[in-house]
């Protein structure tokens, strides 16, 4: 009998000029990106996270730090590679994700389904295995005034 478990993760990266917007895997034509140690895609980190949390893990934080200069600007489908490899080592099969991603800027849903692609390609899934949408945050706060994006993801996994 498989044993299922859930897991939630959230990131947050603020905008800053001259830096590349990366997206679920996916590269945006903007002049502003996101700004972190990896190449800082709040999406794919929340994925990481969610399915670390459902295998009860501790958070990428701890498996990638930034203080380490081997992820320094990192494509981080690796890490979400690396993650979905670690959950395997454990006996654990990654059975779905379904995410949200929060910005003002730029348009979301016309690269939705490039997203989806690279991240089931990256966790192993099928597109039809991750739901992805997209929302802004109505003008409210840092992420209304488009001076950040963010991202919830739940995972679901299960013991093999």
């Amino acid at each position: 009998m498989s044993s299922f478990r859930i897991g939630h993760g959230y990131d947050i990266h603020r905008l800053v000029a001259g830096r590349p917007l990366v997206l679920g895997g996916v590269r945006f034509d903007t002049d502003y990106g996101l700004d972190g140690h990896s190449d800082a895609d709040c999406l794919t980190h929340a994925c990481c996270d969610a399915l670390l949390g459902a295998a009860g893990l501790p958070d990428i934080g701890i498996y990638f730090p930034n203080t380490d200069p081997a992820f320094h600007n990192i494509d981080s489908q690796l890490l979400l590679q690396r993650v979905v490899a670690e959950l395997a080592r454990l006996g654990y099969d990654v059975v779905n994700l379904d995410a949200t991603v929060i910005a003002e800027k730029p348009k979301i849903y016309p690269r939705l389904t490039e997203m989806k692609a690279a991240l089931a390609q990256s966790a192993g899934l099928l597109p039809d295995e991750i739901g992805l949408k997209a929302t802004t945050n109505e003008g409210v706060g840092d992420l209304g005034r488009g001076l950040a994006i963010a991202a919830h993801a739940v995972a679901l996994i299960r013991r093999a």
